[in-house]
């Protein structure tokens, strides 16, 4: 089976999680992507779990990809990053904005090597403009965008602290859509021979997840008094379950025994249900709460009601259906083997997997400078 991207070379200045996530991908599907790192690493080969020293959160991020060292304060180190990304149809970056022309390897520069490069620059808050350059992390987008507050919203509790969020979807979310633009871009270039720049926001992309947030803030809307997706009681515990049609709205009265709740002029339609979600609750839950979870999953899954119990991410990952996804793939570093995630699409014509090597820092240096022309002598000066 072919790569969808084979013979494509991706030159990968990022760290930490947006960026490497998005050129991961690109190696997933069969990029020769080579990561410049510092002499340091990138952070991510520090963090833990760790096993014999090697992240397995870095190999999550960077499996599949060549490490090569550039100190690129040195002039000798910038010219060899030039000299690499001449030959790359796509160079990707996360600097804050100005700091790759102070380094020599912005857009205007390489395009000028490589005319119909595409270059991908991912930043908090975009290449220009009056915030572009406030320093972020995922968290802080987070917090900008008004992500924590409208999750805090969504609490039953009525919390005035908002929630930490371990999970760094913003990085996830911009990783993803870069990818995207990244392949737009390709797309065009096969067509018109053009290359272009790909100018990436985190604080775009959280807005753009925040769909009814974003309609409310223009179109104001009260809130129902207990949110339509929200843990519903069972015995033992609690699971989830999701009702956005007529249809699976009577799916889950009849699965209840009270078919009866369709004729309720409070639950008839989609806007009166809404308006009185809490009391409908209030009856779902005094059956529901009688039935053990496991028992109730299954008499809901019987009337195609879409539901599931709450679940850890091991527990998630030992379902057979993950299994004949085959969402996870072993792959291979210092530390022995670990799993990460396959791309969450199949191609049906080409290879969709990570691949089973990650590499040591600097692993690729020599093989790679040698091959762009430089000498050992000037192999030597750029570390």
């Amino acid at each position: 089976m072919t790569d969808a991207l084979a013979g494509i070379r991706v030159v990968d200045f990022t760290t930490t999680i947006a960026g490497p996530h998005c050129t991961r991908m690109m190696a997933d599907l069969g990029a020769d992507v080579i990561k410049i790192e510092s002499p340091e690493g990138d952070l991510m080969r520090s963090r833990p779990p760790l096993r014999n020293g090697a992240s397995a959160l870095f190999a999550h991020l960077n499996a599949g990809k060549k490490s090569v060292v550039l100190d690129l304060k040195k002039p000798a180190a910038s010219d060899a990053a030039r000299r690499l990304a001449a030959t790359a149809d796509i160079v990707v970056e996360n600097y804050r904005p100005g700091v790759t022309r102070r380094l020599g390897i912005d857009y205007g520069t390489l395009k000028a090597l490589k005319p119909d490069l595409i270059y991908c620059a991912i930043s908090g808050y975009g290449q220009d403009g009056p915030g572009a350059d406030r320093p972020a992390y995922a968290p802080v987008v987070h917090a900008a965008t008004g992500y924590d507050l409208a999750h805090l919203t969504y609490q039953q509790d009525k919390r005035e602290k908002p929630d930490f969020n371990g999970i760094f979807v913003a990085d996830f979310m911009a990783g993803a859509y870069a990818f995207g633009g990244i392949m737009a871009a390709l797309a065009q270039k096969r067509a018109t021979g053009v290359g272009q720049m790909v100018d990436l926001a985190m604080y775009d992309a959280m807005l753009g997840l925040l769909m009814s947030e974003f309609q409310r803030a223009q179109f104001p809307i009260e809130l129902p008094s207990r949110p339509m997706y929200g843990p519903v009681k069972a015995k033992g515990g609690y699971i989830i379950i999701a009702t956005a049609s007529e249809r699976t709205f009577g799916d889950l009265a009849r699965a209840a025994g009270h078919p009866e709740w369709l004729e309720d002029p409070r639950f008839a339609k989609y806007s009166d249900r809404r308006e009185n979600w809490g009391q409908f609750m209030d009856l779902f839950e005094g059956w529901s709460g009688t039935v053990p979870i496991n028992e109730l999953i299954s008499i809901l899954e019987k009337h195609s009601v879409p539901c599931s119990p709450y679940r850890t991410v091991k527990e998630a990952l030992e379902d057979p259906q993950a299994k004949h996804r085959g969402i996870m793939e072993m792959v291979r570093d210092k530390g022995g083997l670990c799993g990460v995630p396959n791309p969450p699409f199949r191609l049906s014509a080409s290879d969709t997997r990570a691949r089973d090597f990650t590499a040591a820092l600097g692993e690729h240096t020599q093989a790679v400078l040698r091959a762009v022309g430089l000498s050992d002598a000037e192999i030597a000066a750029v570390g």
